[in-house]
């Protein structure tokens, strides 16, 4: 047996491990408003730091859920796609990409019930996110997307859209990390495009 086929199925019996103890959206989003109500957040380490933008992500998050709109050229192509795929999403409530990403992955999903999204967290599942590292970090929020007949593991996304993604390595670039400035910058940015790259993005993974 060859290596790379003792990966795969190793990467499989972690992708399900990881959905053994996923959340639907609707039971995520309670729970990040729940934490949010408490002043905590997903995760061992408790910090005011990462409590705070729990509350404010999962403010966010139900202002992309109530404003989303879809393109009806986008919302065509992801009904008529016939394939039946899982989308494991790993992320934390802390991650403030993962807000304006998750509502738009849950819309996509709700369009076509042969796309069946699930969320799991994290530092739950270490093991699986090293398997999906973005340039060698666990990056969040991370798409999995796996065939869900066979478990072949078709492609991923994250943790930001294409056009963000850009933004990040110029500003890494310039100051050899991400500054507090740009983090505000790229907030504004998510919600200037209201969730058009991101759509982009998914619609291409789920299409190629």
């Amino acid at each position: 047996m060859s290596k790379q086929c003792v990966d795969f199925k190793s990467t499989q019996k972690l992708i399900n491990e990881g959905l053994s103890k996923a959340f639907t959206y609707d039971d995520y989003r309670k729970m990040v408003s729940q934490l949010a109500l408490d002043g905590k957040s997903t995760g061992s380490n408790q910090t005011e730091v990462l409590s705070n933008y729990t509350i404010l992500n999962d403010k966010r998050m139900k202002r992309f859920d109530k404003t989303l709109k879809i393109d009806p050229e986008i919302v065509g192509k992801i009904k008529k796609y016939t394939g039946k795929v899982t989308w494991l999403v790993l992320t934390e409530s802390w991650c403030g990409d993962a807000a304006p990403s998750l509502p738009v992955m849950n819309k996509m999903a709700e369009l076509n019930p042969n796309i069946d999204f699930k969320i799991a967290l994290r530092d739950e599942n270490l093991e699986l996110m090293d398997r999906f590292r973005y340039n060698d970090t666990l990056s969040i929020p991370k798409l999995i997307m796996f065939d869900k007949t066979t478990g072949e593991v078709l492609g991923d996304w994250g943790p930001r859209p294409s056009t963000a993604t850009k933004m990040a390595e110029k500003n890494k670039r310039e100051y050899g990390k991400l500054t507090p400035e740009f983090k505000q910058e790229l907030q504004v940015w998510y919600n200037k495009d209201k969730g058009r790259n991101i759509l982009e993005d998914l619609t291409d993974l789920l299409l190629e």
